[in-house]
């Protein structure tokens, strides 16, 4: 089984819901593309999809550097805590934007350790 592809896929599945959840937030509070301010509930919205696209930029490539120098294994469940920091961040922005916080760690800190772990990995080939 391919671990790091059903990883990935979910974190794009994760993505993609965020994408749903902003064209419905667009039609429900009437923002017109291309504006992306004019309701602060949409502005929520908008503005989890597009911190996970920041995020996502650093989250792959180290997720598939990490597996493959370091643990498949240990990869995929930091990728899925990086998933579930991303969800818990989001449900947290929604709510109320300074809850985002403890979703933001626990991503954070994924990242930070298959970041970190895949340059280790790949200077010593482990």
């Amino acid at each position: 089984m391919d671990y790091l592809g059903i990883v990935t896929v979910l974190a794009l599945f994760e993505y993609l819901a965020f994408s749903i959840m902003v064209g419905r937030a667009r039609v429900t509070y009437g923002i017109k593309a291309p504006a992306t301010t004019g309701h602060e509930i949409f502005e929520r919205f908008y503005r989890v999809h597009q911190n996970t696209l920041e995020q996502l930029v650093l989250f792959l490539p180290a997720l598939w550097v990490f597996g493959t120098h370091v643990s498949e294994k240990w990869g995929a469940i930091l990728g899925l805590l990086f998933i579930v920091g991303r969800a818990v961040y989001a449900r947290g922005y929604l709510a109320n934007p300074e809850r985002r916080g403890i979703g933001f760690l626990i991503g954070f800190v994924a990242n930070g350790i298959l970041l970190i772990g895949g340059l280790v990995g790949a200077i010593y080939g482990t």
